[in-house]
C-alpha cells in the first residue's frame, strides 16, 4: 500500500495587493498551490506575473506596503505541526525562516553581505536558531560548504563573497539555505546569469537537496530548459493567476492554455539562428567585408597583477578576433573564461597588458583615459547585473538619463525626460515606470531599463554582457527582436556575451568560444554549434538544458558520461 506524501506547504486562495499612490495593485489573485515532501514544483510566467510575490509570501517576506489574504499552511520540518504564514507575527516568522523554510535568492551578489566572510554569514542562521558555539558554527559552515561542492571549504570559509565566482556564490547561497536542514526550499531564479556548465552543476546540487536532504523545492524560473530538467510539476502564472498546472511531462508535451503555448513557443532552440544570420547578411552592402573593423584584437593578453608578492593572473591569453559595423559577435564560455574581461577591455574599463586591441581606431594597449574619454559616448553597455548597476537612490528615468546628461546631450534629467520616455517604450516598459525606483521593478524589467540606458546615446558599438539573463522567455524573445531591430536601424557593432547558446545562435553572426582565457573555436552558429570541433564546445552543448523533460533526462545521462570520460 502506497502512502500519499504529506504536503510541506499548501496555499489556499492567496491574494496579495500592494498599496501605491495610485491605489491598490493586485499582484496575486486567488492562487492555490501545494508542494509535497520531496517534490519540485516550478512556477513559471513572465515578469510581473506574480511568481516571486507568491514565493516570498511563503516566507512572509512581503514589504510593508503589501496586504495578503488567504492561507499558506507551512508544515514543520518533522511534519508534526503547521503554521498559517499569513497570520504569523514578525517574531514567529523569524522562528520558521531557515528551519522550516529557506530561500535561495535570485541575485547572490546582492544576497551576500560584502563585508562579512561567507562562513560568518552561513553561521548567522545557526546562531539565530540555536545555541552553537563559535567553533561549532564554523565547523557546521565548513561541512555544508563541502556538501554543496565548494573546493577546499576549510580555507574558503574565511573568504569574502567577492573572492568567489558567480556559480560559487550561488552555491554559498544554497549552503545558507540548507544549513538548518529546512523542509522546504524556495529557489528564486537559482541559475540566472550562470553559464550552462555551472548551471548544470547547480541543477545537480538542487536535485541532491531533494534526494539527500529530503527537501521539497519551489522553483521560480523563466528558463524552460531548467524546468524540464528539474521539475516534477509546473504551475504557469499570468497576471497574478495560475492559468495551468500539470506534471512537467504532460505540460511540455500537450500544453492546454493559450498563454502556456505562447510561452513554450518563445523558447529559443539551437538551429533557429541560420535564417536570421542569412537575412542580416543579405541586407548588407557588397563591400561590407572590406570595411575597417570596429574592433580588432591580435594576441590580446590581459593579466591582473598579483598582490603581496604573488604572481599575476592571466585572464585573457593570446586572443584574436574582429567585429565589423553591423555585426554581432557572440562570446560564450564558462565563469572565469575571460568573457567579461574582454568586454571591459573594449570599453576601456580594464587595462590591456599585451598584444593589440583596437577599438574605434584607438589602440587600447597603453591608451590614456584623456584620449579615450572622447569616444566613450560611442560605446554602450548593458551590464550583467541590473540590480547593482543602477543607483538605488535614483528613479529609473534618472538612471536612463544619466549618459545623456554626462555627455552633454541634456542639461539635466528633467530636460531628458521626453527622450527617456521614448527609450522606455522602445524596450516595452511603460513610460510611467520612469518614476519608479530600481527596487520597485522586477528583475526582467530592470534588465530592459538597462538596455534602454545602453542605447540612449545611439552608440556605434554595444557591449552586452548577459543582457537577457534575467528575462523570462516571452520577454526575452521581444527584447531580442528589439535588439535586432535597433541594430538594423543604427548599424552598430555588438559584442554579445552570454551563457545561453540558443540566444547567441539566434542573434550572433559569428560565435567565439573562450576556455580558460584562450579562444578555442570560432565560426558561424552552424559551424560552432552544429559541428563543434573542440571538446569544451561539445561539453557546453551537452550542458544546455532543452525544454523537453524526456529528452533532457537522456541528455543529463549523456553529460554525466562525458564528464566521466574527461575526469
Amino acid at each position: 500500500m502506497t502512502t500519499t506524501p504529506r504536503n510541506v506547504v499548501a496555499i489556499e486562495n492567496l491574494e496579495v495587493s500592494f498599496s501605491t499612490d495610485a491605489g491598490a495593485i493586485k499582484a496575486v489573485d486567488r492562487v492555490s498551490l501545494s508542494v509535497a515532501a520531496g517534490e519540485v514544483l516550478a512556477i513559471v510566467g513572465e515578469s510581473g506575473s506574480g511568481k516571486t510575490v507568491t514565493a516570498k509570501s511563503i516566507l512572509g517576506l512581503l514589504p510593508e506596503t503589501a496586504t495578503a489574504r488567504g492561507a499558506i499552511v507551512l508544515s514543520s520540518r518533522d511534519g508534526s505541526s503547521g503554521n498559517d504564514v499569513v497570520s504569523l507575527s514578525k517574531k514567529q516568522l523569524r522562528g520558521i525562516r531557515g528551519s522550516d523554510v529557506s530561500m535561495v535568492f535570485q541575485e547572490p551578489s546582492t544576497a551576500l553581505n560584502p563585508v562579512y566572510t561567507v562562513g560568518w554569514q552561513i553561521a548567522e542562521g545557526l546562531r539565530a536558531h540555536g545555541t552553537y558555539t563559535r567553533a561549532e558554527a564554523k565547523a557546521k559552515a565548513i561541512e555544508i560548504l563541502g556538501r554543496v561542492g565548494i573546493p577546499d571549504p576549510e580555507t574558503r570559509v574565511n573568504h569574502y563573497p567577492h573572492q568567489f565566482s558567480g556559480g560559487q556564490k550561488q552555491r554559498v547561497v544554497i549552503a545558507q539555505a540548507l544549513v538548518l536542514d529546512p523542509g522546504l526550499i524556495v529557489a528564486d531564479e537559482p541559475t540566472t546569469a550562470l553559464d550552462v556548465t555551472v548551471q548544470a552543476e547547480i541543477l545537480d546540487l538542487l536535485r541532491r537537496c531533494r534526494d539527500e536532504f529530503g527537501a521539497a523545492i519551489v522553483l521560480i524560473t523563466h528558463n524552460m530548459g531548467v524546468v524540464a530538467d528539474l521539475a516534477d510539476r509546473v504551475a504557469v502564472m499570468y497576471q497574478g493567476r495560475v492559468v495551468e498546472e500539470a506534471s512537467a511531462v504532460s505540460l511540455f508535451a500537450n500544453p492546454q492554455n493559450d498563454y502556456t503555448k505562447k510561452l513554450l513557443a518563445s523558447v529559443p532552440h539551437i538551429g533557429q539562428g541560420a535564417l536570421q544570420t542569412a537575412a542580416r547578411a543579405s541586407g548588407r552592402a557588397d563591400a561590407w567585408e572590406n570595411a575597417a573593423p570596429v574592433v580588432v584584437a591580435k594576441g590580446l593578453r590581459i593579466e591582473y597583477p598579483g598582490r603581496f608578492g604573488r604572481g599575476g593572473f592571466v585572464a585573457v591569453d593570446g586572443v584574436d578576433f574582429e567585429i565589423r559595423a553591423g555585426e554581432v559577435l557572440g562570446l560564450v564560455g564558462e565563469s572565469g573564461s575571460g568573457k567579461t574581461t574582454i568586454g571591459r577591455a573594449i570599453g576601456g574599463l580594464t587595462t590591456v597588458t599585451g598584444g593589440s586591441l583596437s577599438v574605434l581606431d584607438h589602440e587600447m594597449n597603453g591608451i590614456r583615459e584623456r584620449t579615450f574619454k572622447k569616444v566613450r559616448s560611442d560605446i554602450g553597455f548593458v551590464f550583467q547585473d541590473p540590480a547593482s548597476s543602477f543607483n538605488p537612490l535614483l528613479t529609473i528615468a534618472d538612471c536612463v538619463a544619466e549618459p545623456l546628461v554626462i555627455h552633454g546631450r541634456a542639461e539635466n534629467p528633467r530636460a531628458a525626460r521626453a527622450r527617456v520616455d521614448e527609450l522606455l517604450e522602445a524596450v516595452q516598459l511603460p513610460k510611467s515606470y520612469g518614476d519608479r525606483f530600481p527596487h520597485e521593478l522586477s528583475g526582467g524589467q530592470r534588465q530592459r531599463a538597462s538596455l534602454a540606458r545602453a542605447i540612449a546615446l545611439e552608440p556605434s558599438l554595444l557591449i552586452a554582457d548577459e543582457p537577457t539573463s534575467a528575462l523570462d522567455v516571452s520577454v526575452q524573445a521581444r527584447v531580442l527582436e528589439l535588439f535586432a531591430e535597433l541594430q538594423r536601424e543604427f548599424g552598430f557593432a555588438a559584442l554579445f556575451i552570454s551563457h545561453d547558446l540558443a540566444v547567441v545562435d539566434l542573434l550572433a553572426d559569428r560565435i567565439a568560444v573562450l576556455y580558460k582565457g584562450k579562444l578555442v573555436e570560432e565560426g558561424t552558429g552552424a559551424e560552432v554549434l552544429g559541428a563543434p570541433q573542440h571538446p569544451y564546445t561539445r561539453r557546453l552543448l551537452a550542458s544546455l538544458p532543452v525544454p523537453d523533460p524526456i529528452e533532457q533526462a537522456s541528455r543529463r545521462e549523456a553529460l554525466r558520461a562525458l564528464r566521466a570520460t574527461e575526469a
